[in-house]
Parts: structure tokens; sequence; C-alpha cells
């Protein structure tokens, strides 16, 4: 019997089960059949709110990528969680409850309202691509997952990335926003249960820690800094922190949660709660490093020590894993089929529809976005690498809603236009023409020319634009 495979189907069946609660969950909700779907009409608990947010930090880039690039750096690529967490948290303090106050219920929208159509329609697709770009890593880190660990039942990555991408999508149509709610309940424990169990037996398994690091090459492996270096870990900040304020998904939590207070309590939480993971990730990406070196893929570093330990523990981590990936997955797509109706759809037509067919037609929204993602994931490399430039397009949308928020008068009405423009052409400019790359990171050029567009709109425009907390 494959004990690690037996576990993953056991995972399978209790998130089927969930969804399945959470379609009775909806229907008795006030909201609306589309925003009990979307939103779960507004009412998260802290609890839900926290472990949304948290499940949405801890997915494939933040395991399997972590333990990609430790596999290399050592222990310093821990970071890039504990940057998410600080983000989480700092939203948590200065943004969570003034988001829930607003009307609104996407980011593109918060910019038609501030700043014009324009602003609105630029704004979702920046947010699409930067969505989209997130998820198609999900496929390629629940592929990996599953090829390395049940390489009789996936013998390719595309077979695990087709598996994965089912019950992403599956569990997404089913529950809506109260499925994603519920199943990050059990995928965030699940997700340090598997951990944890997997580093005990890991390390049992390769004769104790110090066998492990006298394994090992000569390197940076302990250090906490020099591994990825400084203007990483610094760059890595000012991505999260960024996208955490504007990135749609993100966004989206605090606008589900059910009042203020439990918005701002619950991403303090849930900052909290992702913190470690990072870390303890990256010990994995040096175990492989010291008892697998030379790895073809070091994207496979993670899912190898996961095939290399005891059964029990390896399937419990298989299914944290895979966890990972699916409460950031599921996550994803609700932000972007939320993007779709309402900033799209709602936009184009005019007609008033039956709540089932808005039902229906933010299921067709989850169904288009995963099937587009998941032909980006068929392009995808360097898990972490990719995952940072996209989130770096979201400096426009925190430099306008901070903006905004805390010093109205400097906004115009062409400010929000040309600002996520401007942060667009940058981020084409790094990823297709490599001699635009001036600094050790794109956040810093995004940082460097969308505060130069916003100044010169606010000098050059007289248009006032319009305050989002305005009564």
């Amino acid at each position: 019997m494959n004990v690690q495979l037996v576990i993953l189907i056991v995972y399978v069946v209790v998130l089927a089960l969930v969804s399945w609660k959470a379609t009775k969950i909806q229907e008795k909700g006030s909201g609306g059949k589309m925003m009990n779907y979307l939103m779960a009409g507004q009412q998260l608990p802290t609890i839900l709110v926290a472990t949304m947010l948290c499940g949405m930090a801890v997915g494939g880039a933040s395991t399997v990528g972590v333990a990609e690039q430790a596999y290399t750096a050592g222990l310093s690529a821990g970071w890039y969680n504990a940057a998410w967490g600080t983000g989480g948290i700092l939203i948590g303090l200065v943004l969570a409850s003034k988001f829930r106050r607003m009307k609104q219920h996407t980011v593109p929208e918060m910019m038609g309202e501030a700043f014009g159509n324009d602003a609105r329609l630029i704004g979702v697709i920046a947010q699409l691509i930067i969505m989209m770009a997130i998820t198609s890593l999900q496929y390629v880190a629940g592929g990996a997952i599953l090829t390395s660990m049940l390489p009789g039942v996936f013998p390719t990555l595309t077979s695990g990335m087709i598996a994965s991408a089912v019950v992403f999508i599956g569990i997404t149509l089913a529950g809506g926003y109260w499925a994603s709610g519920l199943s990050n309940v059990i995928n965030v424990i699940l997700i340090y249960v598997g951990i944890l169990a997997a580093l005990f037996a890991g390390f049992n398994e390769f004769g104790g820690f110090d066998a492990v690091v006298q394994a090992l090459p000569e390197g940076p492996w302990f250090d906490p800094i020099s591994g990825i270096g400084i203007a990483t870990v610094t760059g890595w900040m000012a991505v999260m922190i960024t996208q955490a304020a504007t990135t749609q998904a993100v966004t989206q939590i605090a606008l589900a949660a059910k009042d203020e207070k439990t918005a701002r309590n619950g991403f303090i939480l849930g900052g909290i709660m992702i913190l470690p993971a990072g870390f303890l990730c990256a010990l994995f990406g040096i175990m492989a490093a010291a008892k697998f070196p030379g790895l073809s893929n070091a994207a496979l570093a993670l899912p190898t020590i996961a095939a290399n330990i005891n059964p029990v523990m390896g399937g419990l981590f298989l299914a944290g894993l895979w966890a990972a990936a699916v409460s950031t997955a599921v996550a994803l797509l609700m932000g972007c089929s939320m993007l779709l109706v309402k900033d799209v759809w709602k936009r184009i037509s005019t007609k008033t529809y039956s709540q089932n067919t808005e039902l229906a037609l933010s299921r067709l929204g989850v169904f288009i976005v995963s099937i587009f993602s998941f032909w980006l994931a068929l392009t995808a490399v360097g898990i972490l690498r990719t995952i940072t430039s996209a989130l770096a397009v979201t400096t426009s949308f925190t430099l306008l809603i901070i903006a905004n928020l805390y010093a109205p008068r400097l906004c115009k009405k062409s400010s929000g236009f040309f600002t996520i423009l401007a942060s667009i052409i940058v981020w084409a400019m790094w990823t297709y023409i490599p001699s635009t790359r001036i600094g050790p990171h794109l956040i810093y050029l995004q940082w460097t020319v969308c505060p130069a567009v916003f100044a010169l709109c606010y000098f050059l425009d007289k248009r006032p634009a319009k305050s989002l907390l305005q009564k």
C-alpha cells in the first residue's frame, strides 16, 4: 500500500467535504448568491481572515520556491516568508480596517472611483497579469510535489500539474470563498504539521543535524543575510509590503471580513502565522544540498527530501506541501473571478441578471482564469524570481491608495492611469529587455519611476481625484 497516496486521497476527500459544507453556508447567506460566492457575504470571522492570509502567503513559492532558493543560498532564502508576514502585519495596522470601510469590492474599482474609468481599465489588466502569474506557479509547485513523491502515479511534471489544477479548480468552482476560508484552516494546520514532522524525520534519516552540516560544501548556509544578500532581502521586504497592500486576492480577504476590527486583527494574526514558514522550508533546501547535490532542477529540492523519509511522515509532508499550493491557488482564482465579474462583465453588460445567472458567470470567470493560468504554468521558470517580478507591479496601486487615504490633495485625476501604466511598462521592459535592468531587483526601479510619474501628474494636472473615504 502506498501510504503517501492514501494520505493524499484522504486530504482531497476532506477538501471535497469542506467544499460541500461551504455550499450550504453560501445558501444561507444574505448578501446575494454572487457576493456569497465571491466574498463569503463579507462575514468572515477573525480566524478565517488570518488563515486565509496565511494560506494565501504560504503557497508553492513559500515552500517549494524557498527550498529551491535555499538549495544554493542557504537559510537566508527564508526571508521571503518573513517579508510576507511583515507585510501582513503592517497592512493590518495601517490599511485593513480602511479597506473594510470602503464600498468598493476590487482594487480596480477603487482606482475607478478615485481616478476615473481609464485607471479602472488599466488596473484590471495589471491585476490580472499579477495574479495569473502567481496562480500559474501554484500549478508548477503542485506538479513538482506530486511528480517527485508519487512518480508511479504522476510520471511527468505535466501530469502532476493537471492533477493539481483539477483539485484547485474543483474546490473553487464548488464552494467559493467560504470553501477557501474553511479549507485554509485545515491547510494551515496541515502545512505546519507536515513541515515539522518532515524536518524531524529528515534529520533523523540523514544522521542528525551535525551530519547534514558536515556534508555541505563550503558556503553561507546558515548566515541570515549573505546567501541572498542585503539588497535582495530589502527588495523582498519592499515587494511583499507593497503587494500585501494592493494585490486583489489579498485585499479581498480584508473586504470579506465581517467588520473593520476583524479585518485588522485577522491580518495581524495572519502575518504572525506566516513568519516562520520560510526559514523552516529553507532547511529542506540546505538538507537537499548536503544529501542530493547536483539536482537537475533545484525546484525538486524539497520534494526530493520528502520522497526519501519515513512514508507516513513523507505522506503528511506531501499533503502539507500540496495544501500550501491549494490554499494560495484557490484565493487567487477567487480574486481573478471577482475582477472579471465586477470590473469586466459588470462594466460591459447593462442587463439585469438573475442571482443564479450571476453565480454561474462568477464560476465561469474562475474556469476561464484557470485555463489561461495553466497555460502560463507550462512556461514558468524560477518560482521566486517569476513571482516577485510580477508582484512588483503592485507598486503603483499601493502608492495611489496610500496617497489617496493619507494625502488626498496630492492625487490628481490622471494619477491613476499614468502611474499604473508606468508600472506595467517598467515590468515589461525589465522582463523582456535585459539591458534595462537597473539595480538588483525590479522593485527598486518601480519605486523610483512610479513616484516620479505620480509627481508629474500632480504638477501638470489641475483636476483633483476623489477621496476613497469621502462620505
